[in-house]
């Protein structure tokens, strides 16, 4: 088994430290069940990304895109004008509910008042010497 050296990988990723992140990146995925593509020799995931890189059998735009997915920390949406279209149309039914209850409330009140000036009609103060004490 020849070793893996950075210079063997050098020559397909120039910058080392872009070569630490995708190596790293292959080897999560071999943790996880990804797939071979190359005879592990009883190596580790590290040493068989490094191998992999240096030989060419995987492919390092791809690699790259899922490395930059797994650091995102936000999805992007597809449509951010879909999405503002969607809060604005809450938006305004939430305006146009808190409007019909603020109604409602107005209404009650406007018949509980009336409610209480029948009550007061209705009864009328009688005076305390006309009062009969049981």
């Amino acid at each position: 088994m020849a070793r893996v050296t950075v210079e063997d990988c050098v020559e397909r990723i120039p910058n080392r430290f872009e070569l630490v992140m995708m190596a790293a990146q292959r080897s999560r995925e071999l943790s996880v069940g990804g797939e071979l593509t190359v005879d592990r020799d009883n190596d580790k995931n590290p040493v068989v990304a490094l191998r992999e890189i240096a030989d060419e059998t995987i492919s390092v735009p791809e690699l790259e895109e899922e490395l930059i997915l797994g650091l995102q920390r936000h999805g992007d949406t597809d449509d951010p004008e879909e999405e503002a279209e969607e809060l604005l149309a809450m938006e305004e039914e939430l305006a146009a509910t808190a409007e019909a209850e603020l109604a409602a409330l107005a209404e009650g009140a406007d018949a509980a008042a009336a409610a209480t000036a029948a009550a007061e009609e209705k009864f009328e103060d009688v005076p305390a010497e006309d009062r009969k004490e049981d």
